[in-house]
C-alpha cells in the first residue's frame, strides 16, 4: 500500500526537520485515517512539491507530527494533456473530473455547448465549478498524485476555440464517421507541448461548433466502433494518450 497522501500550503519544517500537520488535513489524518508513529505519509501542494516523511506522533485530534527531510519536486507531464469537457447532466461531471483525475490528466475545461442540458450560471455555476475543484483535488489525494489538475473556469465554445488554436494536437470527438474523423488510436501525436481534447455533450457537438473548432486548426476523431457517455470519453481518451506518448512507461 502506497503512503497516504495530504495537501499543505508550505513545507516550512521546524527544528529538525519535524513538520506540523493541522487543520482539516491533520484532523483526517488523526481521526480518520488514524496513522501511528512510524508511518508513511507524502505532503504536497498539490502543483508537483512533495515530501515524503514519517509519522513521529499525534496531538490532541488534528495535528500529526511527522519527520520531513527533504522536498522533492516533480516536473509537468510531456505533452500536456488538457480535455474540455462539455457539462454533463447530473452528478457525471464529478464523475468524470475524478476519473479523469485518477488517469493523470493535467488540466480540466468546463464548456458550456450549445446543446448542454446543465448551465452553469450565478452562484449555481459557481457552486459546480468548485464542486469539481474540490473533486480533482480529492482524487489526486486518492490516486497519490502530487501534481493536482488544474480546473478552470467554465468556457464558452468561442473561448474553447482560441485554446484549440495554441495547441500542438487539437482534437475533437465526434462519433459522426460520415462526417470525416480519424480513429484517435492512429492520430500522430506530439511528443512534447499540448494536447487539447475536446468531449462533446450527451446531444452531441452542433455542426455550428464543429465548424468553429476545424476552423481553429482542430481534427475530428473517433474512438472506436460504440459511442461512450460524455463522463467516460474524455477518461478513456486520456488513458490512451497517456498510454502512447509514453507518459505511462
Amino acid at each position: 500500500m502506497t503512503a497516504p497522501v495530504f495537501v499543505v500550503d508550505h513545507f516550512d519544517a521546524g527544528s529538525g526537520g519535524h513538520y506540523v500537520l493541522d487543520g482539516a488535513e491533520g484532523r483526517h489524518a488523526v481521526s480518520v485515517k488514524r496513522l501511528r508513529p512510524g508511518e508513511d505519509v507524502v505532503l504536497t501542494d498539490g502543483a508537483g512539491r512533495w515530501a515524503d516523511c514519517v509519522v513521529l506522533g499525534t496531538e490532541g485530534k488534528d495535528r500529526l507530527i511527522v519527520q520531513m527531510d527533504s522536498v522533492a519536486e516533480d516536473p509537468p507531464g510531456e505533452p500536456r494533456i488538457t480535455v474540455v469537457q462539455a457539462l454533463p447532466k447530473g452528478d457525471r461531471g464529478e464523475l468524470a473530473v475524478e476519473t479523469m483525475t485518477e488517469t493523470g490528466v493535467d488540466a480540466i475545461v468546463p464548456w458550456a455547448a450549445a446543446r448542454c442540458i446543465t448551465q452553469w450560471k450565478g452562484d449555481r455555476g459557481q457552486k459546480a465549478l468548485a464542486k469539481w475543484r474540490s473533486t480533482a483535488r480529492e482524487a489526486g489525494k486518492q490516486s497519490r498524485r502530487v501534481r493536482f489538475p488544474e480546473v478552470a473556469g467554465a468556457m464558452t465554445s468561442k473561448q474553447v476555440a482560441a485554446l484549440l488554436a495554441t495547441a500542438d494536437l487539437a482534437a475533437v470527438l465526434h462519433e459522426d464517421t460520415e462526417h470525416g474523423t480519424e480513429p484517435f488510436a492512429t492520430a500522430e501525436l506530439p511528443s512534447a507541448g499540448s494536447i487539447v481534447l475536446v468531449v462533446g455533450p450527451e446531444g452531441g457537438i452542433s455542426p455550428e461548433e464543429i465548424e468553429l473548432f476545424t476552423g481553429a486548426g482542430a481534427k475530428t476523431f473517433h474512438l472506436g466502433r460504440t459511442v461512450l457517455r460524455t463522463s467516460t470519453a474524455g477518461t478513456v481518451a486520456t488513458a490512451l494518450l497517456l498510454a502512447r506518448t509514453g507518459r505511462w512507461s
